[in-house]
C-alpha cells in the first residue's frame, strides 16, 4: 500500500503533459494546393494562439519552405544521418510557426525504409519544447511513405477540389486506409471552390461512393474558395493568412482552424507506432490518478 501511494505521489509530481494534437494533411492527388492549406492552416492556427509545429513530409519533393520564403540549411537528412538533431533543423515561421524542412530533389529521401520513417515519427519525442499542434504535410499519392505518415497522426484530413481525378485519388488513398489498415475517421476539405455550395456538392460525391463500398466516417470539414489573392501570396512566398488576411480564403481557413480547434484531444495510443505517443501514455497516467 505504501509503494502504491509513493507512486502515485511521483506522478502527481511529475511536470504535467499534454497530448499533442497530430493531423496528417494528405490528397491522394497532387495539384489540390494541400501543402498552400497546410502552411496556412499552421499559421492561422499560431495566430490564435497554439504552439504549432508543421512536418514537410514530402521526403523527395519538400516545398513548404519555398511557400514560406525560407531557405534551410539542414533537413531530415541530416537528422537521419546523426548530423542533426530534430530540434536543431527546426525554422521559425510566421506567426511562431515551426517547421521541420524535408529534403527536396534527393532520391535517397523519397526511398526511406519503414524503419527509417519510424525514426523520423520517433524523433519527435525528444523536442524539448513544449506543441499543442504538429500538422503533417505528407506526400501526394499513396506510397508506403504517405500511408506511414498518416497512419502515425491521430487525425487525417483529406483535401480535393472538384474535377474527376482528385475525387477518385482521395477515394482510392481512403480505400487503401480503411480496407487495408481498418482507419475508419476522415475530414474533408474541398479547395479552390467557386462557391460554399460546390464544395458541400463535392464532398457529398464524394460520401456517396463511400457510404456504398466502405465502412468510414467521412466529415467535412469545410471548403476553401478559389481566390486570385491565394495565388498573389504564392508568387510572393509569404502565406495568404500574413499577406492577405482579409482575403476570402484567409477567412475560410481561419474557419478552418477555428473547427480543428474545437476538436476533442486524442488521449489514447492505437496499436501503430505514432507521433508524440508517449506524451499520450504519460497524460492518461496522469488522469487516472485522483
Amino acid at each position: 500500500m505504501h509503494k502504491q501511494s509513493d507512486q502515485a505521489g511521483g506522478i502527481r509530481n511529475m511536470k504535467k503533459t499534454n497530448p499533442v494534437r497530430v493531423i496528417a494533411i494528405t490528397s491522394g492527388k497532387g495539384g489540390v494546393g494541400k501543402t498552400n492549406l497546410s502552411v496556412n492552416l499552421g499559421i492561422a492556427l499560431a495566430q490564435a494562439g497554439r504552439r504549432v509545429a508543421l512536418l514537410d513530409a514530402d521526403m523527395g519533393l519538400a516545398n513548404v519552405d519555398i511557400l514560406l520564403g525560407i531557405y534551410p540549411k539542414f533537413n531530415l537528412l541530416h537528422v537521419l544521418s546523426g548530423d542533426k538533431t530534430l530540434a536543431e533543423i527546426m525554422l521559425d515561421g510566421p506567426s511562431g510557426l515551426k517547421v521541420i524542412p524535408g529534403a527536396s530533389g534527393i532520391q535517397r529521401m523519397s526511398e526511406l525504409s519503414t524503419i527509417e520513417q519510424a525514426a523520423v515519427v520517433r524523433a519527435f519525442s525528444e523536442i524539448g519544447q513544449d506543441l499543442d499542434v504538429l500538422i503533417v504535410d505528407t506526400a501526394a499519392g499513396i506510397s508506403a511513405s504517405v500511408v506511414n505518415f498518416a497512419r502515425a497522426c491521430q487525425e487525417i484530413i483529406v483535401v480535393a477540389c472538384d474535377e474527376p481525378t482528385s475525387l477518385t485519388d482521395a477515394y482510392a488513398f481512403i480505400k487503401l486506409l480503411n480496407r487495408d489498415y481498418n482507419l475508419s475517421n476522415f475530414h474533408v476539405v474541398a479547395n479552390m471552390v467557386q462557391t460554399v455550395q460546390q464544395g458541400q456538392a463535392l464532398f457529398q460525391k464524394l460520401i456517396k461512393v463511400t457510404d456504398h463500398y466502405l465502412d468510414v466516417n467521412l466529415r467535412f470539414l469545410g471548403s476553401v474558395p478559389y481566390d486570385d489573392y491565394l495565388c498573389r501570396s504564392v508568387q510572393k512566398q509569404t502565406p495568404v493568412v500574413v499577406a492577405y488576411p482579409g482575403s476570402k480564403a484567409s477567412i475560410a481557413v481561419k474557419e478552418l482552424a477555428g473547427k480543428i480547434d474545437s476538436w476533442p484531444l486524442k488521449t489514447l495510443a492505437g496499436n501503430y507506432i505514432e507521433f508524440f505517443i508517449e506524451r499520450m501514455i504519460q497524460y492518461d497516467s496522469q488522469m487516472d490518478v485522483p
